[in-house]
């Protein structure tokens, strides 16, 4: 705001300057273009030219007192004239005119149009100051506000049409991302309660083995069905350790993410228009080839947001671990189903890996340098899942293939 008011203060100086150097330019000018009497004496000149001194009637005219043809004491005369020379013939001018009142009058029209253009670009500028910035101004502190946790107080709704839209979406995304917050809070929670259950859990059969193995190391008991009985009192609690260990497993591979898909129907070229849009310039600036195939437009089912998310992911990671050479969108269609694959040059994942690249926090090999959280093809998958659809991939001649699979509306 500050750097406005320093322009704004520029521009009623630089009105102001204008202003005075525009009357001091009309006050001190003595020329006379633009006189007003000229021109009624060059449409007398034209009306003698034309019809002659018999057709020239004075009463009409506001500045020209009278004509006199040359002619004793023809340069004598009492008042400014003009002398205009006519078939051969000089002819005087005599005319009158108040200078003061004329430039007076010029410089009060001038001034007018001035104020007006001032008042006009002053006018502009408060209403860019107050209804774009001054609202924009309040609305800079809200991202950071969201960057530190700070969710709570919502963003104040307003009827700016500038910045309608932007408050409307600032504030969804406040919403969400409270909601999301409360998600993981909830579920870590659950976590930690099962966990706290399991391990009070294991502690009773693993008391008894502790128990039974020192007993046995003790020589307590002697006989040998006892002993055997013993062993499999201990094979039993191992046992049920075991399946509490599975269970603590199975709950730290359950899904952590909250990935909410809404189902409904968009067309291919949806989907098409809005990831070649983003990465064609993207994939231009870093000086990668991009090419996305031919295809027949169609309906196809799921979440066109979650869709565009997908495709994302698997372009990023293209980007990300290929060579930066290539990469490629094709089309094809089979039982059904529009397969949309993903190709980039000089991948470096071992095929061994392939099967893993959709786990979980996994990350290849060819992925130790390289900033990553390991989710990425983790999410797409879950979200193909649930829309109903497949994701897979390919490795040949170090050009890895992410084929995601949607489904097509019948009909």
């Amino acid at each position: 705001m500050k750097a406005f008011n320093r322009i704004f203060a520029a521009v009623v100086i630089t009105i102001i300057a204008v202003f005075a150097v525009s009357n001091a330019v009309m006050i001190t000018d003595n020329s006379e273009n633009g006189r007003p009497y000229k021109v009624e004496i060059s449409r007398l000149v034209t009306e003698l030219e034309k019809n002659g001194p018999e057709s020239i009637d004075l009463a009409d005219c506001e500045y020209v007192t009278g004509i006199e043809k040359s002619g004793e004491n023809f340069y004598n005369a009492n008042s400014d004239y003009v002398i205009r020379e006519i078939d051969g013939e000089l002819y005087r001018f005599d005319y009158r005119i108040d200078n003061d009142a004329y430039k007076t009058n010029q410089i009060i029209t001038v001034n007018i149009i001035l104020s007006i253009m001032a008042v006009l670009i002053i006018a502009v500028m408060l209403y860019v100051k107050f209804k774009i910035l001054t609202p924009f101004e309040k609305l800079s502190d809200v991202p950071y506000e969201l960057s530190k946790g700070n969710l709570t107080p919502p963003v104040k709704e307003n009827k700016n049409r500038f910045f309608g839209r932007f408050i409307w979406g600032v504030d969804m995304l406040r919403e969400n991302m409270e909601q999301q917050k409360e998600r993981e809070l909830n579920l870590q929670r659950e976590k930690k309660m099962l966990l706290l259950s399991l391990s009070h859990d294991i502690k009773t059969p693993l008391s008894a083995i502790k128990l039974y193995s020192k007993a046995l190391s003790k020589g307590l008991y002697t006989e040998k069905e006892k002993q055997l009985e013993i062993a499999e009192n201990i094979n039993a609690k191992a046992d049920e350790i075991e399946s509490y260990v599975s269970q603590i497993i199975t709950a730290s591979r359950e899904e952590f993410l909250s990935l909410d898909v809404k189902m409904g129907e968009f067309y291919l070229s949806e989907l098409v228009t809005a990831t070649k849009q983003y990465y064609a310039e993207k994939l231009s600036l870093i000086k990668t080839d991009f090419s996305v195939g031919e295809y027949k437009d169609c309906l196809l089912s799921g979440d066109i947001d979650r869709s565009v998310e997908v495709i994302q992911n698997v372009m990023e990671n293209s980007i990300k671990y290929g060579d930066g050479k290539s990469i490629s969108i094709n089309f094809s269609e089979e039982d059904g189903c529009i397969l949309i694959t993903v190709k980039n040059s000089g991948c470096t994942l071992p095929v061994t890996d392939l099967p893993h690249i959709f786990d979980s926090f996994w990350r290849g090999a060819n992925a130790e340098n390289i900033k990553g959280s390991g989710l990425g093809l983790y999410i797409c998958r879950q979200l193909m899942h649930k829309m109903d659809g497949e994701i897979f991939a390919e490795i040949k001649d170090e050009i890895i293939s992410v084929t995601s699979v949607f489904p097509k509306v019948n009909g």
